[in-house]
């Protein structure tokens, strides 16, 4: 009876096996980390390309004879070849334009500004996270750029 007592203590306090738990509890973290590098690089991504098409939209509005419109179209047709349309509406504003004094004389620049907003989905992280009770705050991000640029008509007065 004794031996039978032994071998079951030894059973028990065998290590056999204990990998598999370690890996049980350390894979959903690490999932989590690999998809929210890939879910924060998607959204670095998205923010370059609504940084660059502000920055072709202000081009556009600085340029003599060009309207809201050519800035807004500019704006959407370089969104649309970065295939970054199909994942929400992009929203243009501007361009805003208002006026800078020149240090040291009496004459104002023109300053021609405009923002984009692009609603960014979290794919994984936000499906994970509301496993956690990490509700709305991973669902979705607005990501906001704007640019500035000098327009390209002759200082005037300030006025």
């Amino acid at each position: 009876m004794a031996a039978v007592i032994r071998a079951i203590r030894n059973r028990w306090r065998s290590d056999s096996g204990a990998e598999f738990v370690e890996f049980a509890m350390a894979f959903p973290l690490l999932v989590l980390i690999v998809m929210g590098i890939l879910d924060f690089g998607i959204m670095f991504q998205q923010y370059e390309v609504i940084t660059n098409a502000a920055r072709e939209g202000a081009r556009i509005a600085v340029l003599p004879d060009y309207r809201s419109s050519d800035v807004t179209a500019r704006v959407n047709q370089y969104i649309n070849a970065s295939f970054l349309s199909t994942g929400g509406s992009v929203s243009v504003s501007g361009p805003t334009v208002t006026t800078a004094p020149i240090t040291g004389t009496t004459s104002c620049i023109s300053l021609a500004t405009v923002t984009v907003t692009y609603p960014h989905q979290f794919i994984w992280v936000g499906g994970i996270m509301r496993y956690f009770g990490g509700g709305a705050a991973w669902g979705t991000k607005t990501l906001t750029a704007s640019s500035t640029m000098r327009t390209e008509i002759a200082a005037g007065s300030c006025s």
